[in-house]
């Protein structure tokens, strides 16, 4: 029967360290090729096992593949990992194996410019979903980089909350310092990073409003104490210390007690527009996929370039 370990057995440690394969070219700088191997004990299941660069070596062989490797329980992995794989406990066992059956399709087969088409967002949309049937924490999550009018950068991680041939859909406070950022500056980039399955989207073009409508139906959808929140939180300001911002969270909460919150007027989404979306698939010895679409007036221009 196949099952995967818990309790006290190693794969909860192995969970928490989640060292990486090394490839057999990985140098000082920690080059690894992040696929998980199955590690095969008789009478006992299965066993989830990250090894980290000085580890790779116990088998013989090329680490980059997937496989069965038979034989004793390794020894704990070396803090030099340099890749992480968020809570493999958290993963079922059917969204475990499609992870697996996903990244080793990946770095195997790779990204060809046949297998990206010609309609990116369609691409995402693929993707999108494969990381989310493989089980990965809040898939959604990105990171949303902007910048003042004078090139000053910044950056925070973000959930996306919609995408269609329109753009990328987020909200926030239009008084946070990246809502100021992109009034003064409406550009901005987004990235997508599946650790797990070695891949990444990033995603550049112009930044606008959204309509009131659509900020409003979304609003709807949050949670109450999220609504609440919205306008007890001057997101971005300074506070004297946390009692305040809950001193604010109970005056709103009574304010609006018995009635629906409506929509802060100093709060709502903005939408991406894609000028450019770049797809990198992990490969082995490091010559990754990367595929990059640039629009070109109603449509697009498919560039591969190095890695």
């Amino acid at each position: 029967m196949l099952r995967v370990l818990a309790g006290r057995h190693p794969i909860n440690r192995y969970a928490a360290w989640a060292p990486a394969f090394a490839s057999p070219s990985a140098g000082a700088n920690g080059d690894v090729c992040p696929l998980p191997r199955l590690w095969a004990r008789p009478h006992s299941g299965i066993l989830l096992v990250l090894y980290g660069p000085a580890s790779a070596t116990k088998f013989k062989g090329t680490p980059e593949m997937l496989g069965l490797a038979a034989g004793r329980e390794p020894a704990r992995p070396p803090r030099n990992h340099c890749c992480s794989l968020a809570s493999l406990n958290s993963l079922t066992l059917r969204s475990l194996l499609r992870a697996l059956f996903t990244v080793s399709r990946g770095m195997v087969g790779g990204l060809s410019e046949q297998a990206a088409g010609r309609d990116p967002l369609a691409l995402f949309g693929r993707w999108f979903e494969e990381a989310q049937k493989a089980g990965l924490y809040m898939p959604e999550a990105m990171a949303v980089a902007t910048s003042t009018k004078e090139g000053a950068p910044s950056v925070r991680m973000m959930l996306l909350k919609g995408y269609d041939a329109h753009g990328f859909a987020f909200y926030t406070n239009y008084g946070s310092r990246k809502g100021e950022e992109l009034e003064a500056n409406p550009r901005a980039s987004l990235l997508f990073h599946w650790g797990v399955l070695h891949r990444q989207v990033r995603v550049e073009g112009t930044v606008e409003r959204l309509s009131d409508e659509e900020s409003r139906d979304y609003f709807r959808t949050r949670p109450r104490g999220s609504q609440i929140g919205a306008w007890a939180s001057r997101q971005s300001s300074a506070v004297e210390d946390r009692g305040q911002l809950e001193a604010s969270f109970r005056e709103h909460e009574e304010r609006f007690k018995g009635s629906e919150v409506p929509l802060p007027p100093f709060w709502g989404g903005f939408r991406l527009y894609p000028e450019r979306i770049e797809f990198w698939q992990g490969r082995l010895n490091r010559l990754h996929d990367r595929v990059v679409f640039t629009r070109e007036g109603a449509g697009w221009e498919v560039t591969r370039i190095s890695p």
